[in-house]
C-alpha cells in the first residue's frame, strides 16, 4: 500500500528497502473557475503538493509545483471560494496528537494544525485503539460541502462538522462502525508490535454530502457497513447493500449530481484475500440496491466510481489493477478506458470542466483531456457514417510556447538549457510525441475536433474552419502529409481526433528566401465553426474560442492585435509576391542577355543590361541576396522582409494590444514596400515593354511580363 518493496537475507530479522516510488494516492481538483486548474495530492517526503493542469513553459515543471502541507498519504480539500485554503491530514503527518489535521493558506504559508481529536496515544499494549476516545483511518476523510465553503467535514467512527476553520469540531453522529473490539488490539499484536496507528480498524473511510441534496450525508465504513443522513445529521439509517462482504472496506461513496436519492459505492474486501470488484448504485437513498460490474474484471476490485457532473449516467470508474473504465449507461454495462494510462491503483477520480483526472498509487496525476465525445456519444451515432462531435470551447492560449519541437529519435534529448529531460515515442498511428522524465505533459494545444468515422472513407476527408461569417480560414486534408509524412487529418474507422492550433495561415515565402516566412496570427476570441466533409458527407459545428483568462487584455486589444497581424503577413507576402516577380523577370531577362551579346546586339545589351540593374535595386531593397562573410568582413543589411518579419514579435509575444511604436514602425517600413512596389510596377509598365519592343524589332522572341 506504500508503494515499496523490501528484502531480507536472514530470515527476517532485517529488511532493507529495494523499491519505493512517489506515491500520489488522494487528491482534489479544485472547484473555482481558475485557469489553469490545479491538482492537489500527496507525494514522497511526508509533503503533500499542488500542481498545474498547464504550464507556459511547454512542460509542467517541478518548480510550478509547491507543497501545501506535510500530509503524506491523507485526503486533501481546497476550499472552492479561495484556493490558497488547503486542508490535508493524515496519522502520523504532524506532531500535536491523534490525527492531525492542517489548514494551509498558501497566502502566507502558514499551517495550522485542526486536529479534531489531538490526543497523544502511546500506542502500546497499555494503550490499543479499543480504549481511545475516537479512532480514525490512517487516510480519514476530509470533504467541504458543496453548498457551503465554509464547512469542513471530518470523520473517525463518527462524523465531525467545523463551521469556523477547526477551532471547534461538533460530533455529528454516533459511532457508524461495527465497533468490534477484538478488531482494535495494537497493530501487530504481541509478535510484531506494529507502534504506530496506521491500521486502525472499525473507523468511517468514506464520506460525502449530496452535491444535489444539501443535508443529505453519506458514511461508509472500514467494517462495512453505510449509513445515511437526510437531516443533516441529526439522524442515521444503516442502508448497507446486501451484496457488500462483513468486512468489507468502502472506498468511495458518489452521491448524485443529479439526483439526491441517488448514490453510488465502491467497496474493496482485498484484505481478506476477495479481488471481486463491489460497486453498487441506489435510486432511493439507500433502501434497495443493485449491484454494477458488468464488464469489470472478475479478479480486480474497484476503488471509485465518479458521475460526470454535466452528463447523468455516465460513469467513469477506477480499479486497482486494469486502470479506468467508463459506462454510458449508469452502470449497467463497462468499458475500458485506459487509452495510454499505465496499469497503477486508481485511488481516485474528478471530473473537471471537461476533463477527467485521476490519482494513481504510485505513479502520479493523470489528466484525459476532453470528455465531450463521451457525451455526446449513443447508439444512434455510431450508426451514423460521419458523425461530428461539437468541440469543447478552447482557451485562446498561443500553441507550442517554449516547446521544443523536434528530437533526435533513439535517444534522451533536453530543452529549456538542458533542464528538462525527454525522448520521442511513435503512436499508433505513425505520429510522434514527447514524453517527459522529469516533467509534466501539457494539454493538447489548440482546438481539439472528434469525428467518428463508421467505415474506412473511399475518397478525401477535409476539415475546414471558418470564421463567424462563414469565411474559410483553413482546410486541412487527410490526403495531405504533415512534416512527419502522415496525413494531416486522420481517416480510421471509429473516433479520430484532429488539433487546429488555433492559427490562419502565415505569409508567403519563395524559394530561396532568407527570410522564413512568419506564422499566422492566432484567432481572436470569438465563435467560428469546422466543416466535416466525408465521402460528399458534410457536418459542421460551432467552435468557440475563449480568452485565457489570466490575461487582462480587453477584446477590444486582441481584436487590434489580431487585425494588425493580418496587415503585416500581408504585406510580408505582398513583399514576397514582388520578389518573385523580380526574379521571373531577371530569369528571362538573362537568358536573352546571354543570347543578345553572343549576336552583338550592342544598343539591346545594353538596354537589357539597364533593366536587370533597376530589378536588382528594387530586389536588394526588397530581400537579402547575399550572405554575411566574417572571413571577408562583409555584413549584409538588414532589407525591408527582414524588418517586416521582425514586427510581429512586437504584437504577439504576449496578449496585449500593440504598442504604438510597433505600428509606427510597420507604417514606415510599409511606406518603403510601396514605394519599391510602385519602382517594380514602373518597371513592367515602361522599361520591360521597351526591352521588347527592340527585342520585336531585332525578330527575338518577346519576354512576357509573369
Amino acid at each position: 500500500n506504500d508503494g515499496g518493496a523490501c528484502i531480507t537475507f536472514n530470515g527476517g530479522n532485517t529488511w532493507s528497502t529495494i523499491f519505493n516510488q512517489p506515491t500520489a494516492q488522494f487528491y482534489h481538483v479544485d472547484t473555482d473557475n481558475q485557469f489553469p486548474y490545479h491538482v492537489y495530492g500527496t507525494q514522497q517526503d511526508n509533503s503533500a503538493i499542488s500542481v498545474p493542469s498547464r504550464s507556459n513553459a511547454g512542460a509542467i515543471l517541478w518548480t510550478e509545483c509547491y507543497p501545501v502541507g506535510s500530509s503524506e498519504s491523507g485526503h486533501i480539500a481546497v476550499k472552492p471560494d479561495d484556493p490558497n485554503i488547503v486542508y490535508s491530514g493524515a496519522v502520523g503527518s504532524s506532531p500535536g496528537g491523534g490525527a492531525p489535521l492542517l489548514r494551509y493558506d498558501h497566502s502566507t504559508r502558514q499551517q495550522r494544525l485542526i486536529t479534531v481529536w489531538p490526543e497523544s496515544f502511546v500506542r502500546d499494549g497499555d494503550d490499543p485503539p479499543k480504549t481511545w476516545k475516537y479512532r480514525f483511518s490512517r487516510t480519514y476523510p476530509i470533504t467541504i460541502s458543496p453548498h457551503d465553503s465554509n464547512t469542513v467535514y471530518s470523520a473517525g467512527n463518527c462524523v465531525f462538522r467545523t463551521k469556523n476553520d477547526g477551532t471547534s469540531w461538533e460530533v455529528l453522529s454516533p459511532d457508524l462502525t461495527r465497533n468490534d473490539i477484538t478488531k482494535q488490539e495494537v497493530t501487530g499484536g504481541p509478535i510484531s508490535f506494529g507502534g504506530t496507528a496506521s491500521d486502525v480498524a472499525c473507523t468511517i473511510f468514506a464520506f460525502a454530502e449530496s452535491p444535489h441534496e444539501k443535508g443529505v450525508l453519506w458514511a461508509g465504513s472500514d467494517d462495512g457497513l453505510v449509513h445515511i443522513s437526510r437531516d443533516d445529521g441529526k439522524g442515521w439509517e444503516n442502508v448497507t447493500p446486501p451484496g457488500l462482504p462483513e468486512w468489507a472496506t468502502v472506498c468511495t461513496i458518489e452521491p448524485s449530481p443529479h439526483d439526491g436519492a441517488k448514490a453510488y459505492v465502491t467497496a474493496t474486501n482485498n484484505k481478506l484475500d476477495d479481488e471481486r470488484p463491489y460497486l453498487f448504485k441506489t435510486d432511493n437513498y439507500g433502501q434497495t440496491w443493485k449491484k454494477i460490474v458488468n464488464g469489470m474484471p472478475e479478479n480486480d476490485f474497484g476503488r471509485v466510481i465518479r458521475e460526470d457532473p454535466s452528463f447523468a449516467g455516465l460513469l467513469y470508474a477506477g480499479t486497482q489493477a486494469s486502470g479506468v473504465y467508463v459506462s454510458l449507461d449508469d452502470g449497467e454495462s463497462w468499458q475500458s478506458l485506459q487509452n495510454e494510462m499505465p496499469p497503477a491503483p486508481i485511488h481516485d477520480l474528478k471530473v473537471k470542466d471537461d476533463d477527467l483526472v485521476a490519482a494513481t498509487f504510485g505513479r502520479g496525476f493523470w489528466i484525459l483531456d476532453d470528455l465531450t465525445p463521451l457525451r455526446e456519444l449513443t447508439e444512434q451515432v455510431t450508426q451514423k457514417p460521419v458523425h461530428l462531435f461539437k468541440p469543447r470551447a478552447t482557451y485562446r492560449i498561443p500553441p507550442e510556447r517554449g516547446f521544443p519541437q523536434a528530437a533526435t529519435p533513439g535517444v534522451v534529448n533536453y530543452f529549456r538549457s538542458g533542464s528538462v529531460a525527454f525522448y520521442d515515442k511513435e503512436m499508433p498511428d505513425g505520429r510522434r510525441k514527447h514524453v517527459w522524465l522529469d516533467a509534466g505533459q501539457n494539454p493538447p494545444e489548440g482546438v481539439i475536433v472528434n469525428f467518428y468515422l463508421k467505415e474506412r472513407p473511399q475518397g478525401e476527408v477535409t476539415l475546414n474552419f471558418l470564421d463567424a461569417k462563414g469565411q474559410s480560414i483553413r482546410t486541412f486534408s487527410s490526403q495531405s502529409t504533415g512534416a512527419d509524412g502522415k496525413p494531416l487529418v486522420p481517416a480510421e474507422p471509429g473516433m479520430n481526433r484532429f488539433q487546429w492550433n488555433m492559427r490562419y495561415p502565415g505569409s508567403i515565402t519563395p524559394q530561396g528566401m532568407r527570410v522564413p516566412a512568419i506564422a499566422g496570427p492566432v484567432a481572436s476570441p470569438g465563435m467560428y465553426q469546422v466543416q466535416l466533409t466525408v465521402d460528399a458527407v458534410t457536418e459542421k459545428q460551432a467552435v468557440e474560442i475563449r480568452k485565457d483568462p489570466r490575461v487582462k487584455a480587453t477584446q477590444e486589444d486582441l481584436d487590434r492585435q489580431f487585425e494588425w497581424q493580418i496587415k503585416i503577413r500581408d504585406k510580408l507576402s505582398e513583399n514576397s509576391g514582388a520578389v518573385m516577380r523580380v526574379r521571373k523577370i531577371q530569369q528571362q531577362v538573362e537568358e536573352w542577355a546571354r543570347r543578345i551579346e553572343s549576336q552583338g546586339e550592342t544598343a539591346l545589351a545594353a538596354a537589357a543590361k539597364d533593366l536587370l540593374e533597376k530589378l536588382r535595386s528594387v530586389e536588394i531593397e526588397l530581400t537579402q541576396t547575399q550572405s554575411s562573410s566574417p572571413s571577408t568582413g562583409t555584413a549584409h543589411s538588414v532589407t525591408l522582409d527582414s524588418k517586416l518579419a521582425s514586427i510581429p514579435a512586437n504584437l504577439s509575444v504576449a496578449d496585449w494590444a500593440p504598442t504604438e511604436q510597433s505600428l509606427e514602425v510597420f507604417g514606415m517600413v510599409s511606406e518603403k514596400v510601396t514605394i519599391q512596389l510602385g519602382r517594380l510596377q514602373e518597371i513592367i509598365d515602361k522599361d520591360l515593354p521597351e526591352l521588347n519592343n527592340l527585342i520585336r524589332e531585332s525578330e527575338i522572341p518577346a519576354i512576357l511580363p509573369p
